[in-house]
């Protein structure tokens, strides 16, 4: 099978393992690191067996990319997601139940419809594919309620197996995600963390514009720049234009059409650098991208893992540097008060939002409403960051949702009837040309309401977006056509009636443990950040439980103290690394002399050392061990 469609002659890492697994009905969790071909083990054993394979993924971008690859090697996939026409989803759902598809791509949010469930209970399904699994858990750094309507899939389809596939879980995230998805047994592969083709690296500056530049100007090839916010990309992208060097920015912010356009210049080549925030990079398949650099330094190891692992993907030296001020670490620990706000202040959120759409006491069960944030916090003088994390408590707790603006699409249907509509034979040309374009590409727009993209028609007319804007506006102004435009759009939602403000429960899970999660994860890369002794790659591979004694031998740590690649401690080296920590477990200082006394060998006693030291375990001072 992964000859015939994808014309590989060997499987990758412990790929063939998960396939087996999989085949023989066995729920699977697969920790895979970015580049490490996850999709060729859910594709290949869905080809194996009869049914239609379910992938549930976040990422829309990723799944028409998917679909696009499936359908290039001859194999047909299908994605549901927001914009798509009640006839379209209707028709793909229908395909799939008799058989005209092997893939169906949905959003966790689609689970819950009434529409897909009752579909669903039609459908042969041979596998439960669940992408970005981390975000299932809780205590994962990326946790999303939607996920948890997956386990409905579960009940709908038990003979199904699940895989479950992440880049990066610690082993207690690892324990809930298949907890959370109700595997019958724990079953779990796990490829090594390490990426010995990346040096990791910290450097720090006062100007982190400048030292960005004065790297890029350094190498070579292709390169993305992460920061922590939407205004610097654009910002960022700008300076390094104006010094010589081709760059565009992305965030979640622009339309899919721009999003697209700007990925397939950078994907290209013709674009050296895409300046991002953490929106970019999933599902995207550059194998050259020699650095990743950091202007904003993430709030979790998980979440750096996975942006700094884009580099290197085909196995050649690159890079992932971290730049760093004086500031960083208290902008980090602020992060945490930030996400946990006060509990009264999130109650008053919820009463303030309340009073926003005169919700009285006892109603507003499952309403939606369009919610404009930034005016929200302009009129009560509050920060947006604060009010969205106490939103996500609100939500986490059950009683009110925020959903991000959402690319709602434009549509299009005919006003008139076909007969009616070669009566209108004095159109400027601009709008001709666009009518046409619309009766060639787009099929119903006689019957209903259909999502159109401007970028298309534009492509096919070689007209200006804003030309073919100006076309359909005035075509609508005729009554020619009914026209939409794309708009986004953020919503608040109730989950449940409203309550007394001072009714409001936020449990134990979902605020003060939630909270301590996250202050041991930023407490994790503030080490990470100002570590002076250990290894980069080591502290990475010991934060996800692969613990070795392996320095990576580049990274700026082992650069500066000259260390290099240490082999695995063998028993022996093991043996004296205990017999060290017992040896000073009395609190007191001892010198060398005495540890070489201990009747074992010289070179695994020097590799104890060695290790204890750049783990951090003990402390060598003037000449003295001490326990650290």
């Amino acid at each position: 099978m992964l000859k015939k469609y994808w014309g590989y002659d060997n499987f990758r890492g412990i790929q063939s393992e998960i396939i087996l697994s999989i085949c023989s009905g066995r729920d699977t969790l697969g920790l895979m690191p970015t580049g490490g071909g996850k999709s060729i083990c859910f594709q290949v054993s869905a080809m194996m067996t009869e049914g239609v394979c379910i992938v549930v993924t976040p990422l829309i971008a990723l799944m028409k990319d998917q679909v696009s690859h499936l359908r290039k090697r001859g194999i047909k996939a299908v994605a549901i997601y927001t914009g798509m026409s009640r006839n379209d989803i209707l028709r793909s759902l229908d395909n799939c139940i008799l058989g005209g598809y092997k893939f169906l791509y949905i959003s966790p949010e689609r689970i819950s419809s009434e529409l897909f469930q009752a579909k669903l209970g039609h459908m042969k399904v041979n596998l439960i594919t669940v992408d970005e699994a981390h975000c299932i858990s809780q205590w994962g750094y990326d946790f999303r309620p939607s996920y948890l309507q997956i386990a409905q899939i579960r009940k709908l389809k038990p003979e199904a197996p699940v895989l479950a596939l992440t880049a990066s879980a610690t082993p207690n995230v690892c324990k809930d995600i298949q907890r959370q998805l109700q595997f019958r047994e724990e079953n779990v592969f796990c490829m090594s963390f390490e990426r010995r083709n990346i040096s990791y690296i910290v450097e720090e500056t006062t100007d982190k514009y400048a030292c960005a530049l004065r790297l890029l100007r350094e190498s070579q090839g292709s390169a993305i720049v992460y920061t922590r916010n939407r205004e610097r990309t654009a910002e960022f992208a700008k300076y390094l234009v104006d010094n010589g060097i081709t760059a565009l920015h992305y965030h979640a912010g622009l339309t899919n059409a721009e999003k697209d356009k700007r990925q397939q210049s950078w994907q290209k080549g013709q674009t050296r650098v895409m300046v991002a925030t953490n929106a970019f990079g999933m599902g995207i398949d550059k194998p050259d991208v020699r650095m990743v650099i950091h202007l904003g330094v993430p709030d979790c190891i998980e979440a750096y893992y996975q942006e700094a692992g884009r580099a290197g993907r085909d196995g050649l030296p690159s890079k992932a540097i971290m730049l760093k001020t004086s500031r960083d670490t208290s902008i980090l620990l602020r992060h945490i008060d930030v996400s946990f706000p006060p509990k009264d202040f999130i109650r008053t959120i919820y009463e303030k939002i309340s009073y926003l759409y005169q919700i009285a006491i006892g109603d507003g069960n499952n309403l939606r409403k369009e919610f404009d944030l930034m005016q929200f916090c302009y009129q009560h003088n509050f920060f947006s960051e604060t009010v969205k994390s106490a939103l996500r408590i609100l939500e986490y707790s059950g009683y009110m949702a925020y959903t991000e603006p959402e690319d709602c699409v434009s549509c299009v249907r005919m006003a008139v009837g076909r007969d009616e509509l070669y009566r209108y034979n004095n159109l400027s040309a601009n709008c001709d040309k666009v009518l046409q374009a619309l009766l060639r590409n787009y099929y119903g727009l006689f019957a209903d309401l259909m999502p159109i993209e401007e970028s298309l028609i534009s492509q096919h007319t070689k007209l200006s977006a804003e030309e073919v804007y100006m076309s359909l506006c005035t075509l609508h102004a005729m009554g020619i056509i009914q026209y939409i435009p794309f708009k986004r759009t953020a919503h608040i939602i109730f989950l449940q009636r409203r309550v007394e403000t001072s009714d409001i429960i936020l449990p134990l899970q979902v605020y003060e443990h939630r909270r301590m999660e996250m202050t041991q994860r930023i407490g994790a890369m503030v080490s990470y950040l100002n570590s002076v002794n250990l290894c980069r790659s080591r502290t990475i591979l010991d934060y996800f439980g692969e613990h070795t004694a392996n320095n990576c031998g580049q990274c700026d740590i082992c650069l500066a103290h000259g260390y290099s690649p240490l082999a695995q401690p063998s028993a022996k080296t093991e043996q004296a690394a205990e017999a060290f920590v017992h040896l000073l477990s009395d609190e007191q200082p001892h010198d060398y002399k005495e540890l070489t006394a201990l009747p074992l060998p010289l070179e695994s006693i020097k590799q104890a050392v060695e290790q204890l030291v750049n783990s951090n375990e003990i402390i060598y001072n003037k000449g003295l061990f001490t326990l650290a």
